[in-house]
């Protein structure tokens, strides 16, 4: 697994720029804000209500 939940959502996006496809299908727009550089994919999946591991897995899979 090349992602894990504990990633900042920016480092996520930067080493897997698809990703950002996916954070937006699962509606965090917080891709770009200010927020991404410090919040774990983790903790931005509590803010938007989501299962982290659904997410994850997700993020995952568009990178294999």
């Amino acid at each position: 697994m090349a992602i894990n939940k504990e990633m900042s959502i920016t480092d996520c996006v930067s080493q897997f720029p698809e990703t950002a496809r996916i954070f937006m299908m699962f509606g965090m727009g917080c891709v770009g804000c200010a927020a991404a550089t410090y919040e774990s994919i983790e903790q931005g999946a509590t803010v938007h209500e989501l299962d982290v591991d659904i997410l994850v897995d997700a993020l995952n899979a568009i990178v294999a």
